[in-house]
């Protein structure tokens, strides 16, 4: 490894990278009316009308920032189609259903899931209704695009509360962790809330505020955690869980969720921000990098159950797809192809469900939720 030289008097000061539309758009409110919290400015990133993240680019797919599970492989969304089969089969076929995405990328999930739906129960498919909750009228065209042959079933809604009322089925795929956080630091005075400020050369950096956390709201008997410690807080999240919840309570059904995250709730900094297939610190390029944070699974577990839902999970993705029949499904679809497309369905089933770097299969985790109480597969009985 060599060292560079000395720049000489005469060198060219490096360029200081500019800021981003919606960056000096925060910088200026920060000037305005002091440090914003995380929370606004995820918010912001991701839904500012003119420059957030979801109103201006495209983010799935090689071509965009990231790969969703159902941009990997048909084989993800044809067992969410086979698990959604299997619960209105265990509510005892209601009619008419409900079936509602929320956040559906590009519409290829679904796509997969009616396909499925109508070979295994076309008395399902016959009355199901498709909604469809997206704000970003962008990916609603690119949605009516690729679910064309089901356009007669579908509907699509800004917000969930105007889905029409009855049995509902719900599919969430990667919904939670793209709905903001707060964020909290331990201090000498205790946990305080991580700010957005700007720092002496006016660029955008982490600073601490006045507001507190309720200690009662840290997990377990931790004791004093070491000065620095970060802690997530996610009532908007609650709150959405509690809304799909309160649907489920009141019309019946089920809802499944499956998110990146972790199954207890624990300290950490989650917040992360996904550009060009790789990660970018999360204050670097607001507006133009997809900003998340992990999903805290017991939380969202809580909040249903004190809702008063019946609570199946949760499962890793990988034992959620295998228990669904991913492997057995995978066999069937390389039958017959030549030996690159079997290898291609192969490694798609790596990625969705394998484990280690690059693989879906642990890091991202299932809940599912319902009412009446119902014992769905594979997940086992909860007490």
């Amino acid at each position: 490894m060599t060292t560079p030289a000395d720049p000489s008097p005469d060198a060219p000061t490096p360029a200081v990278p500019a800021m981003t539309p919606l960056a000096g758009r925060i910088a200026n409110l920060i000037r305005a009316h002091g440090p914003i919290s995380v929370t606004d400015y995820f918010a912001l990133c991701l839904a500012d009308p003119d420059y957030g993240y979801y109103q201006t680019r495209e983010p799935f797919g090689a071509h965009g920032d990231f790969i969703t599970a159902p941009e990997i492989s048909q084989l993800f969304g044809e067992m969410i189609g086979v698990f959604m089969v299997h619960a209105w089969q265990q509510h005892g076929a209601p009619t008419p259903v409900k079936l509602v995405e929320i956040g559906p990328g590009r519409g290829t999930m679904m796509a997969d899931m009616l396909r499925v739906i109508a070979k295994l129960a076309p008395p399902l498919f016959e009355t199901l209704e498709v909604h469809l909750v997206e704000t970003s009228e962008r990916l609603r065209g690119v949605q009516r695009v690729t679910l064309e042959t089901y356009s007669t079933k579908i509907s699509w809604h800004g917000s969930f509360d105007q889905v029409p009322e009855g049995f509902t089925l719900i599919a969430a795929n990667e919904l939670f962790d793209a709905i903001p956080i707060r964020q909290f630091v331990q201090t000498k005075t205790g946990f305080r809330e991580r700010m957005v400020g700007l720092d002496a050369d006016d660029a955008l950096t982490f600073t601490i505020g006045i507001a507190t956390l309720d200690p009662s709201l840290l997990p377990g008997e931790t004791g004093r955690v070491p000065d620095g410690t970060i802690f997530e807080y996610a009532p908007a999240r609650q709150a959405v869980m509690q809304t799909l919840s309160e649907r489920l309570r009141t019309h019946g059904g089920t809802a499944v969720v499956i998110d990146y995250g972790h199954m207890v709730t624990s300290f950490g900094d989650t917040l992360q921000a996904i550009r060009n297939h790789d990660f970018d610190a999360a204050l670097a390029h607001p507006g133009e990098a997809d900003l998340t944070s992990h999903v805290d699974f017991e939380d969202l577990a809580r909040i249903a159950r004190d809702t008063g839902v019946h609570l199946n999970g949760g499962l890793r993705q990988g034992e959620f797809l295998y228990g669904l029949g991913i492997a057995e499904r995978a066999t069937v679809l390389a039958k017959d192809r030549e030996p690159p497309e079997q290898r291609l369905i192969a490694s798609a089933v790596d990625r969705l469900a394998g484990e280690g770097a690059g693989k879906m299969g642990e890091l991202f985790k299932v809940i599912a939720v319902s009412s009446p109480a119902i014992h769905l597969m594979p997940f086992r009985p909860v007490e």
